[in-house]
């Protein structure tokens, strides 16, 4: 069974860190580029975060120098360590997999496999 879960959501205030995880299920693991989501209510979905299967990463404008994204092998998990947090990084965040689609930011949202989401509120 394919199971994305993410953790390490929660509050905190401008300027602040979190660091998002994604345990990820092995066959949606192998073989996958993984990456980051973000949806706000009555916004687009965005992607935030991209890393392809050879290591090679990719991030929004909106994030880039802020956010870092990063797997651990041996555990099946996806990271997203998120520095100098801004109330407009406010955000359910997805992790998401896919082994087919292009590897490209902005088809995150419609990769195969995805999570339930992690809170992320930052306060002005």
């Amino acid at each position: 069974q394919v199971q994305l879960v993410e953790s390490g959501g929660g509050s905190v205030q401008s300027g602040g860190s979190l660091r998002l995880s994604c345990a990820v299920s092995k066959y949606a693991y192998s073989s996958s580029c993984m990456g980051w989501f973000r949806q706000v209510p009555g916004k687009e979905r965005e992607g935030v975060a991209l890393i392809d299967t050879d290591g090679s990463t990719s991030y929004a404008d909106s994030v880039k120098g802020r956010f870092t994204i990063s797997q651990d092998n041996a555990k099946n998990t996806l990271y997203l360590q998120m520095n100098s947090l801004k109330p407009e990084d406010t955000a359910m965040y997805y992790c998401a997999a896919d082994r087919f689609r292009p590897r490209v930011l902005w088809l995150l949202p419609l990769f195969d496999y995805r999570g339930q989401g992690t809170q992320v509120t930052v306060s002005s």
